[in-house]
């Protein structure tokens, strides 16, 4: 064997090494793909999704799906090739998912206290749409942050009353309370845990993250809203706000005896806020497919994503487009009567 030979076989094999082991090194992408659906009217578990107390609720026939998007966030180059290769599912940035300089465990967090948030704001939008007006608000401990002074003093689900002796009931008030001291000076936090009697603590502050200058107290908290009734709604591992629309049109169905499903399966997707307003949301190619899948026969689309879900939309699947609440129950209730009505489309 000359020399020659010798060396294109060995520079052959460290090429062909070089190649094996790329394609295991990682890459700055995230693959989306459908993930799984939920009937808001459904009982996972064994218990309600949105369980109403105090109040009439009617029974129904048909499915309110909300549609999820399973994401896989560390990719290498073999599994990015698949993803770019597979029609149902995305290969997008990193930095679009994860913004640059957080930390998984952050985005965690936030994910979580969108979806606590998304789900008081369904249910401020709902009961507002049937009338049902709020008696008040509270301040509710959603998540201790990383290293937080809290720690072992505030526990989630506590209920913060009042801070050095001023009444808090908005997430506002709680910040302006605390801002009247400097960081490292402690404050007196009155609380409620488990319905029980009002207790208190006391908790030395420290610089809020960003702003050296402004105290905290190393809470998440989440705003909460009451009625003369309870809704409680349950999801375990789902994060994000964009179950905001499915939520508030199956607590307006649970409440009132018409089905707006007109006995069939309905999915959909939207952020909402408490006057009923829909927003857009990401990863509508691969909500569509899930919808599909689950054996949706119409999808709501907030108005701003129907530009992406027209070109994705599966054969078979009707996308409804809507602004609101009030949009989305008005449509519901023309095709539970006609499913061949004439409503807005993408």
């Amino acid at each position: 064997m000359t020399r020659r030979i010798q060396t294109l076989i060995v520079a052959s094999t460290l090429s062909l090494l070089l190649v094996v082991v790329g394609l295991w090194l990682p890459v700055p992408f995230v693959l989306l793909s459908p993930g799984p659906v939920t009937d808001t009217l459904g009982r996972p578990d064994g218990k309600p999704l949105i369980e109403i107390d105090g109040r009439q609720t009617y029974p129904t026939s048909g499915k309110l799906e909300l549609t999820t998007v399973e994401e896989v966030p560390r990719l290498n180059v073999l599994g990015a090739v698949r993803g770019w290769l597979d029609s149902d599912q995305a290969v997008v940035p990193r930095e679009l998912v994860q913004p640059p300089g957080t930390s998984d465990e952050e985005i965690r967090q936030e994910n979580t206290a969108a979806m606590i948030d998304s789900q008081d704001q369904a249910t401020a939008a709902a009961l507002g749409e049937i009338g049902v007006a709020a008696t008040g608000t509270s301040v509710v401990v959603h998540q201790l942050g990383e290293h937080s002074p809290a720690e072992g003093k505030l526990l989630p689900g506590d209920v913060i009353v009042s801070v050095d002796g001023t009444g808090v009931s908005t997430q506002e008030q709680l910040r302006d309370a605390i801002a009247r001291v400097r960081p490292g000076q402690p404050v007196a936090i009155s609380y409620v845990r488990d319905s029980g009697a009002p207790a208190q603590t006391s908790i030395t502050t420290v610089p809020a993250p960003g702003d050296a200058g402004r105290p905290a107290i190393g809470i998440i908290t989440t705003e909460k809203h009451s009625y003369p009734f309870t809704v409680k709604i349950r999801l375990k591992d789902v994060g994000g706000p964009s179950a905001g629309l499915m939520f508030a049109l199956g607590i307006v169905d649970l409440l009132g005896p018409e089905q707006l499903t007109g006995g069939r399966t309905i999915a959909g997707t939207g952020t909402i806020d408490a006057s009923g307003t829909v927003g857009p949301i990401g990863g509508i190619q691969q909500k569509l497919l899930g919808a599909r899948q689950a054996g949706a026969v119409a999808f709501l689309v907030p108005a701003a994503n129907c530009a992406d879900a027209r070109e994705s939309a599966p054969a078979g699947l009707r996308l409804v487009r809507v602004e609101t609440l009030k949009d989305a129950i008005s449509d519901l209730n023309a095709l539970a009567g006609n499913p061949q009505a004439d409503v807005p489309s993408c």
